[in-house]
């Protein structure tokens, strides 16, 4: 099971976390929402649970409560930049679809 990040998306999520100035990792997880019925979840990271899975990728830690995982085993993380807009984008290859306004997915 791995969770991954390109380099610039690893780049990214060390700014942040140096510009907050405290944090040790990027938790990615899932919560109920949307119309496909699953979004993707982003938030700092103070510390690391006794449940959480935490994978390193370009130095850049990344940590998944057990739960989650499930829904995001072999998911890549980016960064892109789109004209004016700019965020991150997941790959996950349990992803059966997605709904049109791409704020969720189900599995």
């Amino acid at each position: 099971m791995a969770v991954t990040m390109t380099e610039r998306a690893a780049q990214r999520v060390a700014e942040f976390l140096s510009r907050r100035g405290k944090g040790v990792a990027l938790r990615l997880g899932v919560r109920p929402s949307g119309c496909s019925g699953m979004a993707y979840k982003l938030e700092y990271a103070d510390r690391i649970e006794p449940d959480d899975q935490t994978f390193e990728t370009h130095g850049v830690k990344i940590v998944v409560d057990a739960k989650s995982l499930t829904f995001l085993d072999g998911t890549e993380l980016d960064f892109v930049r789109e004209g004016l807009s700019e965020g991150f984008r997941f790959t996950n290859p349990n992803e059966r679809d997605r709904c049109g306004c791409g704020e969720s997915f189900r599995t």
